[in-house]
C-alpha cells in the first residue's frame, strides 16, 4: 500500500503538519527525506528497514555522508538532504549560543553540550562560561581522558573562569558508553566542582551529561 493510500491522520507529512515534528516516529521523520520507498515498500517501510539494519537513528546519522550514499534507499540527493538537514539544526543550535547572547533556556545548553561532545570516543569535559546575565562567553574543552573516564580539576575550571571574567558556568562530559546516567563519581565532581568555584564567587549552574538519548541535568535532579 502506497503512503497516498493511508489514513489522512497517519501519513507522516499529514501528521507532522497536524501535530508537529515532534509526534513523528524515527522512521516517520526519515520516510519524509526519503519520499519514496524501495522494492514496492512504501518510505516509511524503507526506511524502518534503514534504521533495523543500519541504525539506530543516531548511529545512522552520524556516518559520513559518503556512507550514507551506499545505503538502501537513500543515495547522493538523499544523504546530501540528510547531511545538509544535519548541518542546519547544528547551526541553530550553535546561533542561539552565540557569544553575547543569554541563555534562558536550559534544554538549549543540554543539546549544545550533546552536539559537542556526542561521538567521541574518549571522554571530554567541557565548559559554557556565562557572565552575571548569564550570556555566553565561550565554551571550551578542558579535559580529555580514556573511554571511561576524565579527571577534572576544579581549580583549573576555576582559573579559567577568572581568566574569561566568567560569573557563572555550565558543564558537561560524554560518556562514550552511551549510558548518560551520572555515576557516583560524576556527582563528586560535581560538588568539588561547585565548592572550589564558590570559593572565587563564579556559580555552578548544572552539569550535563551526554550519551544515547536526551543530556542528562544534574540540577534537574538537585545535585548542582
Amino acid at each position: 500500500m502506497h503512503i497516498r493510500d493511508w489514513p489522512h491522520h497517519e501519513r507522516p507529512r499529514e501528521k507532522l503538519l497536524a501535530r508537529g515534528a515532534g509526534s513523528l516516529s524515527d522512521a516517520e521523520l526519515l520516510a519524509i527525506f526519503l519520499g519514496s520507498g524501495l522494492h514496492g515498500r512504501d518510505a516509511v517501510a524503507t526506511a524502518r528497514e534503514l534504521l533495523a539494519q543500519h541504525g539506530p537513528l543516531r548511529v545512522l546519522l552520524e556516518r559520513p555522508p559518503s556512507e550514507l550514499t551506499t545505503l538502501p534507499g537513500l543515495g547522493p540527493a538523499r544523504a546530501c538532504a540528510l547531511a545538509g538537514a544535519l548541518e542546519l539544526g547544528n547551526r541553530l543550535l550553535h546561533a542561539s549560543l552565540e557569544r553575547g547572547d543569554a541563555i534562558s533556556d536550559p534544554e538549549a545548553a543540554g543539546r549544545y553540550f550533546a552536539q559537542r561532545l556526542r561521538g567521541r570516543s574518549q571522554e571530554v569535559f567541557a565548559a559554557l562560561f556565562l557572565d552575571t546575565r548569564h550570556r555566553v562567553l565561550g565554551f571550551e574543552e578542558l579535559f580529555q581522558g580514556s573511554v571511561d573516564s576524565a579527571e577534572v580539576h576544579p581549580r583549573e575550571v576555576a582559573r579559567r573562569a577568572l581568566a574569561i571574567n566568567a560569573t557563572a558556568l555550565i558543564v558537561g562530559h560524554n560518556h562514550p558508553s552511551g549510558c548518560a546516567e551520572p555515576s557516583v563519581a560524576d556527582r563528586a565532581v560535581t560538588q568539588r566542582l561547585k565548592q572550589a568555584l564558590a570559593l572565587v564567587d563564579v556559580r555552578l549552574l548544572d552539569h550535563f551529561v551526554v550519551g544515547d538519548g536526551p543530556p542528562q541535568s544534574m540540577a534537574a535532579r538537585g545535585w548542582v
